[in-house]
């Protein structure tokens, strides 16, 4: 590798970033696209509340980077409520049609889950926005969609990264008409800068907004049900049974009509007096608190920031918290998933004891390999967090490509493609079954600082972080080091969300056929030919990112200072994520 010119992570505290931090006094956004982030403002601005404005930049996701995000995918939500002192958890995540059958995928697929329709659960981020907006917002889903429907209807300047993954999965966009006539206009890519339209998409959102409007008038709470209704009871739904009972498709009618998002408790974890929430362990959030978990008996500064034993310590945490994952995560309603023990700090006490400093895990510790090779380019995700002039905090990711199953004809949706982070094992803990959930790889979390010594009644304030990334697998591994910046190295969120990344293959990946490389890791080409060198030698098989590659995640991150009054934010720069504050 050729030496790098650029900013030396090792001095932490000097470390330039090429954006300046965003601080403000009111409020806060951070999205993966820059066109959400001002969609989140506006509602802001306009006297809406932290989830009113994430869910509108959420819905802008869907659009704006709808090769990482369908409208009918998948939106896991944190969020604090600042009144009453509470994280709530929304499960934007739908289960298996209760039609499916991982026996018939082995019968008659080998065991995969084929790309295409029988991929499909039932679409959860509608059922999520609207449980959002109805339990804790302000506003209508017409106020908070509106934006989205824009940039829908009138189009956008395309952008680097998604004239990229659009380009990079042509094949996946022209096995279905529908999905190339708007991602291959043409009948080609489209290049940075065409203005990209979605017209369908817009009248879809806009039939939603419509229907709202027409029950508006019994109150907001009765528009909000009726938008709900238009996706899951509507001419939407028909749409959707329609083309899944002639293509062979298991979603049936009594699938969409019963769904709606649960609100649950969130997981919590402790890290060196910090409170951190995930969603319970239908998806992988909790990991990240395990992780952090075995790491806190180390010494993180003294190794030194992205040092070869920094990045071996932290990579062989990964693959012990990782193959816990393996073993034991899955939809709770259907397995027994012992959080209380993989959390206690005896077990992760032991886990961290098996870390050697001197040599790599051969192998994914307690848990077997299921298939060979590595393929570090599933599409995944997008991300935004909001803090707002109440105190409250909003962190979601969500998700689904568009290259993996069909868009609906004439609604420019696809149904959500996520069952493919399923198994078909009959012994695997995420083995799908009608009505069960994947286990996810998106992971939103929020976190809290220690509280202040003087503030016996928890009066002054703690500092809050919401953060999050996309990533697929990595998403953990980007979210963990960027909090770490933090928390550990004294960065600033902007830093902490620059600086160079590692990531580990070391386990089974989540997405079908969940390929496995036991000693692969990738490291960010700023960081030094000789890490790469150190981590060789210890047994790792080192390839290398290009210098900010935004397949090491698009992390974003808001730090609020109660002491100081002040919110500062962080946008990846590996993607088009953009910080705004006021």
């Amino acid at each position: 590798m050729a030496t790098v010119e650029l900013p030396s992570a090792a001095a932490v505290r000097g470390i330039d970033s090429y954006r300046p931090p965003v601080t403000g006094r009111r409020h806060a956004v951070v999205a993966g696209h820059y066109g959400a982030a001002h969609a989140a403002m506006r509602v802001l601005e306009g006297g809406g509340n932290a989830v009113d404005a994430g869910v509108a930049a959420g819905i802008a996701l869907s659009v704006l980077q709808s090769d990482l995000v369908s409208m009918a995918g998948v939106a896991p939500i944190l969020i604090y409520l600042a009144a009453r002192r509470e994280v709530v958890s929304i499960a934007g995540l739908g289960g298996w049609p209760r039609a499916a059958s991982a026996e018939y995928l082995r019968r008659e697929h080998g065991g995969r889950i084929p790309p295409g329709v029988l991929r499909t659960v039932v679409p959860a981020a509608p059922a999520a926005w609207i449980t959002a907006l109805r339990h804790y917002g302000t506003l209508s889903f017409g106020d908070v969609a509106q934006a989205a429907i824009g940039f829908a209807r009138d189009g956008f300047a395309m952008h680097a990264l998604m004239a990229e993954t659009i380009r990079e999965h042509e094949d996946g966009y022209r096995r279905w008409e529908a999905n190339a006539r708007i991602y291959l206009p043409g009948g080609r890519p489209p290049a940075v800068g065409e203005l990209f339209v979605q017209a369908d998409l817009a009248r879809t959102l806009q039939f939603m907004v419509d229907e709202e409007r027409r029950a508006a008038g019994r109150g907001r709470l009765h528009g909000l049900a009726a938008a709900h209704d238009a996706f899951y009871r509507g001419d939407i739904a028909a749409a959707m049974l329609s083309y899944h009972r002639e293509h062979g498709g298991w979603l049936a009618a009594e699938d969409l009509a019963s769904f709606d998002a649960e609100v649950e408790r969130p997981v919590m974890v402790r890290y060196k007096g910090y409170e951190l929430y995930s969603c319970p362990p239908w998806c992988q959030g909790p990991i990240l608190g395990q992780t952090l978990k075995v790491l806190e008996g180390v010494d993180l500064a003294a190794l030194g920031h992205n040092s070869p034993a920094y990045v071996h310590t932290v990579v062989e945490a990964l693959k012990l918290t990782f193959a816990d994952r393996e073993r034991y995560f899955g939809d709770p309603r259907y397995v027994d998933v012992p959080l209380q023990r993989l959390l206690s700090d005896d077990y992760t006490s032991r886990l961290r004891a098996r870390i050697r400093a001197d040599r790599v895990f051969d192998g994914m510790p307690a848990a077997q390999p299921l298939e060979s090779g590595v393929d570090v380019s599933a599409l995944d995700t997008s991300y935004v967090c909001v803090a707002d002039r109440h105190g409250n905090l909003f962190s979601a990711t969500p998700s689904d490509a568009t290259c993996e199953s069909p868009i609906i004809p004439g609604t420019g949706m696809m149904p959500s493609s996520r069952g493919a982070q399923s198994w078909t094992d009959p012994g695997h803990p995420s083995v799908l079954a009608p009505g069960k959930r994947p286990r996810l790889t998106p992971s939103p979390m929020i976190a809290f600082g220690p509280a202040h010594p003087d503030d016996v009644h928890g009066e002054r304030g703690r500092r809050a972080l919401p953060f999050g990334s996309p990533g697929g697998d990595v998403q953990i591994q980007a979210m963990l080091q960027a909090f770490l910046n933090v928390v550990d190295f004294g960065m600033d969120p902007q830093q902490a969300v620059e600086a160079p990344r590692f990531a580990t293959y070391g386990f089974p990946l989540t997405t079908d056929p969940h390929a496995y490389t036991p000693r692969k890791i990738k490291l960010e080409a700023r960081l030094p030919p000789q890490t790469g060198d150190a981590l060789a030698q210890l047994g790792h098989e080192v390839d290398w990112w290009p210098q900010f590659g935004w397949k090491a995640g698009g992390a974003c991150m808001i730090v609020s200072d109660p002491e100081r009054g002040v919110l500062t934010a962080g946008a990846d720069p590996r993607r088009p994520s953009y910080a705004l504050a006021w």
